[in-house]
């Protein structure tokens, strides 16, 4: 999780940073608080960014999972990659490569159907 998380929020500070200020100015000349700030115009105005922040933090998420998995686990499929190349069971290695590439695909896919929908 530590893989993806300061990348994003660096990221998503200096966006949420960069929303116009005349927008912010309009929503508390018309009595908005800091709440319809954040839920009407920054959060909104960048819905772009978060799916792409997203889309490149699924494949940072499963490499940190799986490097994980490498180093302390009796279990899972970075074990699997991990004990089938020391056995020399290959069919064991692409297999779990595959199952991950399954994965990402996945949810890659999900965000772009999501992306379509806020589009």
């Amino acid at each position: 999780m530590s893989v993806a998380v300061f990348g994003t929020i660096i990221s998503l500070y200096s966006d949420f940073r960069g929303v116009e200020e005349d927008k912010i100015k309009l929503i508390k000349t018309l009595g908005g608080t800091k709440k319809d700030v954040l839920f009407k115009v920054i959060i909104p105005s960048n819905i772009p960014s978060i799916i792409s922040i997203m889309k490149v933090n699924i494949g940072l998420s499963l490499v940190g999972v799986i490097i994980g998995e490498f180093l302390a686990a009796k279990a899972g499929l970075g074990y699997l990659i991990i004990y089938g190349s020391q056995v020399f069971k290959l069919d064991w290695v692409i297999m779990s490569i595959v199952i991950l590439c399954i994965m990402a695909t996945g949810f890659y896919q999900l965000l772009a159907y999501v992306e379509r929908k806020f589009r």
